[in-house]
């Protein structure tokens, strides 16, 4: 299981350099369909870590975040429960066009620092 936790946090970080990257780029509803991957995986890698076993099929963060074991603030669910959001807008064609208006430049970045924090945090907990 060690090289399933490796690998949740290996690729983990390479979607996070890509988040980076689109940011960067102003492609905002890329990025913030990103940092929804970003922290599935991670949450992945602690589900693995905590359990021994692979972990779900599943892009729900808040269920990952239960299946891990850890406890986050409550602001920390919150985003979860955010971020989870941007994965099923940026991914339906129905609301990709909304939810590309929403996707300013302020709003990504408010988004993208709070991801930034919340996946170090996450990263340390799975050295621990």
């Amino acid at each position: 299981m060690d090289e399933v936790v490796k690998y949740w946090l290996e690729t983990s970080m390479h979607d996070h350099a890509t988040m980076d990257v689109l940011f960067k780029n102003a492609r905002y509803s890329d990025a913030l369909f990103f940092g929804h991957i970003v922290l599935e995986k991670v949450l992945k890698a602690l589900v693995v870590k905590s359990s021994k076993n692979h972990a779900p099929f599943t892009h729900d963060l808040a269920q990952l975040q239960h299946l891990s074991g850890i406890d986050l603030t409550e602001d920390e669910i919150n985003l979860l429960d955010e971020v989870n959001d941007f994965n099923i807008r940026a991914r339906y064609p129905e609301r990709k066009l909304e939810f590309y208006k929403q996707c300013t430049k302020e709003f990504t970045e408010k988004y993208v620092v709070r991801i930034n924090n919340l996946y170090e945090k996450l990263c340390n907990i799975t050295k621990s």
